[in-house]
């Protein structure tokens, strides 16, 4: 929740006439949307028929809809469309970002949070493990297909477009209980994009293989801890 938090932070608009929560999941952000934005039109956007549900029950007075970003072409342009950690599930964003800034309004902002941990153990041992198995050859294109890039990359594709553009990243410490809790983190959102796509026996070999590996990047701390550092990267850009 930290990273969705800071983002909307940063936004200096103070009273946006309409805001667009793309990729909106349960609706946990929609709160803070509507408390820092109290007279806006705020519609959450999502493809997951199960999470629009959660967010419809825990937001029974706010506007939801069952969308794909991927194809989203809404009929008005936007003061504010703000996506908390979604945009790293979509591919080519060389394309992607230039068409949701494109559906910005004039005076409006682009907001984005999305993961950038690949080069952490936590990632990096997932691929280490794609390479050493039968399905090697099964999931290294799917891979290949991870959008995400450094903040170079943002600047060069979103500084032509922006009347001014912010982009930082922040590292976030996680304190994490378990015997292996950074492969049970992973397994809840990165490493199921790799699971997925296999069978058993391979999806449980894969997995163990995975866990085996991220016990020794992570081991845990004299008091039962294990420290997780988590970078995420955020572009602020007001058109």
């Amino acid at each position: 929740m930290q990273p969705a938090v800071d983002l909307l932070a940063r936004i200096a608009l103070e009273a946006p006439r309409s805001v667009v929560d793309l990729g909106c999941g349960p609706g946990n952000i929609t709160p803070l949307l509507r408390a820092r934005w109290g007279d806006a039109a705020i519609v959450g956007l999502d493809n997951s028929a199960a999470m629009l549900e959660r967010a419809r029950a825990a937001n029974p007075t706010e506007s939801y809809e069952n969308t794909d970003i991927g194809a989203w072409n809404p009929a008005q342009r936007h003061a504010v469309i703000y996506t908390n950690a979604a945009l790293q599930w979509l591919p080519d964003h060389e394309s992607l970002l230039p068409r949701l800034a494109g559906y910005v309004a004039p005076g409006g902002v682009l907001a984005m949070q999305i993961p950038r941990n690949y080069e952490a153990p936590s990632h990096r041992l997932i691929l280490d493990a794609i390479r050493e198995g039968p399905w090697r050859a099964k999931l290294e294109p799917v891979w290949a297909t991870i959008a995400t890039q450094g903040p170079a990359y943002y600047r060069r594709l979103m500084a032509p477009l922006a009347r001014t553009l912010d982009i930082w990243e922040t590292e976030y410490l996680q304190i994490l209980d378990g015997d292996n809790p950074v492969a049970d983190y992973t397994k809840g959102t990165w490493l199921t994009r790799f699971l997925d796509p296999l069978d058993e026996p391979w999806r449980g070999a894969l997995e163990a293989l995975y866990r085996n590996k991220i016990r020794a990047a992570y081991p845990p701390e004299p008091d039962g801890k294990t420290l997780f550092a988590f970078r995420r990267l955020f572009m602020i850009a007001t058109f």
